[in-house]
C-alpha cells in the first residue's frame, strides 16, 4: 500500500514546472511558425515537434512519477474543491497526452520526419495520408485551446488559493517550499 506524503517532492516540483516552461515555450513555437498547411516544416516546425516529444516523455514519466509516488490532497480544502482538484490535474495529464499524440499523429499523417532534436528518428504513428490528415485536420488545435482553458482555470485557482482564501495550496508547489 502506497503512503501518501504530505508535501510534493522536489522531483514532482522539478517535473511540474519544466513541463510548464516547456509547455510555455510551446505555445510561442505554434503561434509564431509559418502555417504548417503550406508546406514541408522548417526548423521551428522540427523544434516543436522536439519539444512535444520531450514534454511527452516528461508528462508519461511525471504521471507514473505521481502514481508512485502520491501527495495527500490538502485536508483543509471542503470536499468539493479538493475533488474539483483532482479532476482538473487529471484532465491536465489527458489534454498534454492528447495534444502531444495528436501532433505526432498529424506530422506522421503529412509524413514528416519525425525525430527528437534533429538526432533520434522517432517512429511515424502513422503512415503518409491525405484521408488521415482531413479526419484529424485541426484535432491538434482543438486540443491546444482546451489544454489551454484548462490551464488558465488551474493557475486561476491557484492564484485564487494565493490572494483570496490566503492558504497554503499554492506553496505546496513552489520551488524550495517544505509543506
Amino acid at each position: 500500500m502506497l503512503k501518501y506524503a504530505r508535501g510534493y517532492g522536489a522531483t514532482a516540483k522539478t517535473l511540474h514546472w519544466l513541463v510548464v516552461v516547456l509547455l510555455l515555450g510551446q505555445y510561442l513555437i505554434g503561434w509564431l511558425m509559418p502555417d504548417v498547411h503550406r508546406g514541408p516544416p522548417g526548423t521551428a516546425m522540427a523544434l516543436h515537434i522536439s519539444f512535444g516529444i520531450l514534454i511527452l516523455a516528461l508528462i508519461a514519466f511525471r504521471l507514473v512519477w505521481r502514481l508512485t509516488n502520491p501527495v495527500a490532497q490538502d485536508a483543509s480544502l471542503p470536499a468539493l474543491q479538493r475533488n474539483l482538484s483532482e479532476l482538473a490535474h487529471w484532465l491536465l495529464y489527458a489534454l498534454v497526452f492528447a495534444t502531444t499524440l495528436s501532433g505526432w499523429l498529424f506530422a506522421s499523417a503529412r509524413g514528416w520526419t519525425v525525430s527528437l532534436f534533429f538526432a533520434i528518428p522517432l517512429p511515424m504513428l502513422t503512415s503518409q495520408s491525405p484521408a488521415v490528415i482531413q479526419r484529424i485536420d485541426g484535432l491538434h488545435q482543438i486540443m491546444e485551446w482546451t489544454l489551454l482553458v484548462v490551464v488558465g482555470v488551474h493557475v486561476g485557482a491557484a492564484l485564487m488559493h494565493l490572494l483570496v482564501y490566503k492558504d497554503r495550496v499554492l506553496q505546496r508547489m513552489l520551488p524550495g517550499e517544505t509543506s
